[in-house]
C-alpha cells in the first residue's frame, strides 16, 4: 500500500498515509498545498483511483463538476487531518462535507466466484465521481469516527505538512516516510553528534 511521491529534488519515495481517505490529500490543495496541484482536469482522479489503495482499480467517468467536489472534499479532509493531529476538533462545515459526500452511494461491491472482491460493474466506465468521493468519505468517516482517530499525525519535520494515521502496532511513527524525512532527521542527528563530539575535542585540547 502507499502512493510514490517526488521530493523538491525530484527523488521519488513511498508514503504510506494509512487510509484511503488521507491517500487524497497529497494530490494538492490551496495555498502552500497548490505547488502540488495534480487535479486539474477530470482525467486526473481517474488515475488517481487507479493508484489508490482501492483494488482492483475501479473504472470510472468524472464530470468537471465532480472533479470540483473532489477538491472541496480534499480540503475538509485536510483541515481535519489537521486538526485532528493538534488535538483541535474537527470544524463542523468539514464534518458535514465529508458526511454530505458519504450520504451518496458509493462504489457498488461484489464477491466474484473466486472469491475475490471486486466491483459490481469493474469491466466498464460505469461508475462515477460521485461514488468515488462517496467511498472516499465513507472511508474518513472510519477513521475520525473509529479507534484510529486518536493516531492521525502530521510529519514530525519541519518542513512536511504530510498527514498520515499511525496503524503500526507500537503506535511510535512519527515520520511521513522513513526513506524521506525519516532519514533525512537521522543524517542531521548524525551530523549534530559529530559537530559536537568535535568541540568537545577542541574544548579537550584548549584545556
Amino acid at each position: 500500500m502507499g502512493l510514490v511521491l517526488h521530493s523538491p529534488e525530484g527523488v521519488p519515495y513511498r508514503f504510506d498515509p494509512g487510509s484511503l481517505c488521507l491517500e487524497l490529500l497529497p494530490t494538492g490543495g490551496s495555498g502552500s498545498y497548490a505547488r502540488h496541484e495534480v487535479l486539474h482536469e477530470p482525467a486526473n482522479l481517474v488515475v488517481w483511483a487507479a493508484r489508490s489503495r482501492l483494488r482492483p482499480a475501479p473504472s470510472i467517468e468524472v464530470t468537471e463538476a465532480e472533479l470540483a467536489a473532489a477538491r472541496e472534499l480534499r480540503a475538509a479532509l485536510w483541515r481535519m487531518g489537521v486538526d485532528r493531529a493538534h488535538g483541535r476538533t474537527p470544524r463542523p462545515q468539514d464534518v458535514a462535507a465529508v458526511n454530505e459526500a458519504a450520504s451518496r452511494p458509493p462504489l457498488p461491491v461484489r464477491l466474484r466466484q473466486d472469491g475475490g472482491r471486486g466491483w459490481a460493474r469493474e469491466w466498464g466506465p460505469d461508475a462515477t465521481g460521485t461514488q468515488l468521493l462517496s467511498t472516499v468519505a465513507r472511508d474518513a468517516v472510519d477513521l475520525f469516527g473509529g479507534p484510529y482517530a486518536h493516531r492521525i499525525r502530521e510529519c514530525a519535520a519541519d518542513d512536511c505538512r504530510l498527514v498520515f494515521v499511525d496503524t503500526s502496532r507500537p503506535g511510535r511513527r512519527r515520520w511521513c516516510s522513513m526513506e524521506r524525512c525519516g532519514n533525512r532527521h537521522k543524517v542531521r542527528a548524525l551530523r549534530a553528534r559529530r559537530e559536537e563530539s568535535g568541540e568537545r575535542g577542541e574544548h579537550r585540547e584548549g584545556e
